[in-house]
């Protein structure tokens, strides 16, 4: 009886190499593991993930003895689509089997798909119906809580942000600003006519905290503005992080193919919960 034909006898052509990696592990700081609540995985621009809430009711006194009122929650669902970010580089073999090459193609790539992940989270316009991929991003959410009025010389419109989404019952996690965003809350004096800035003083730098809650700062935020989040009020799906060679794709040419793909779509659960804010101009 002859052999079955497996990958351990065939040409590596013929099983090429895929490698998956949890996303948090290689690509930890997409801002959609770092700032929202991964509720699932999913495969494909069809599939979805279902996150089921409650909008709640509202408790009150009943006299002793007297019948309570019956409540009546509201079980409410969102829906989380995802579309796939992906980049592929077709390399000579000679070079890719060069010292250092195969990791250094592989840190590139890590980025390019985090800079693709990061701007698409932030300010991917919402699909036309009937499609539902690319996912909108979260800050195209017309319901976010806006502020009034820019900041300018002084931070009470972040202060004010702040309680608003926390009456709203928010817990807030941090604050996303973009570069030129943290450079103007820098410049900010703490008096006027004072050379001293209001986020740290001389050439003590400050640190990259608001009102007690961490700042990062990304340029994937628009810019001019910043982002007040609950985590818990943005729902995520994202897949592993999913890298494969294949020598065979560019065969006549002598070169090898690597791809890097990775899923992801997010959006807000509770828009009322988050806030965004601009900078004054200088």
């Amino acid at each position: 009886m002859s052999s079955p034909i497996t990958t351990n006898t065939t040409a590596a052509a013929w099983s090429p190499d895929v490698v998956a990696f949890p996303a948090a592990d290689v690509i930890p700081d997409a801002l959609v593991l770092s700032t929202s609540t991964v509720a699932g995985s999913v495969e494909g621009d069809s599939p979805v993930v279902r996150v089921p809430y409650v909008e709640d009711d509202v408790a009150s006194f009943t006299a002793e003895g007297a019948e309570i009122d019956h409540a009546n929650p509201v079980l409410s669902e969102k829906v989380v689509s995802t579309g796939k970010v992906a980049t592929v580089v077709r390399i000579s073999r000679e070079q890719y089997i060069q010292s250092g090459t195969a990791g250094m193609l592989s840190d590139s790539m890590r980025r390019s798909v985090i800079k693709a992940a990061n701007h698409a989270y932030l300010n991917q316009p919402a699909p036309v119906g009937p499609d539902t991929t690319p996912p909108a991003g979260i800050l195209t959410d017309p319901d976010i809580v806006t502020a009034n009025d820019d900041v300018a010389d002084n931070l009470d419109v972040i202060v004010d942000l702040v309680a608003t989404i926390e009456a709203n019952g928010a817990t807030p996690s941090g604050i996303l600003l973009a570069p030129d965003t943290w450079a103007s809350l820098r410049k900010i004096k703490s008096a006027t006519g004072s050379a001293a800035a209001l986020l740290g003083a001389g050439t003590q730098d400050a640190a990259q905290s608001l009102l007690s809650l961490p700042v990062r700062v990304d340029n994937a935020v628009p810019s001019g503005t910043g982002f007040i989040f609950d985590r818990s009020a943005i729902v995520s799906a994202v897949s592993n992080v999913e890298v494969a060679t294949n020598d065979s794709a560019f065969f006549t040419s002598d070169s090898v193919a690597v791809r890097c793909v990775f899923r992801f779509g997010a959006l807000l659960v509770r828009p009322d919960r988050v806030a965004t804010f601009e900078v004054a101009s200088d």
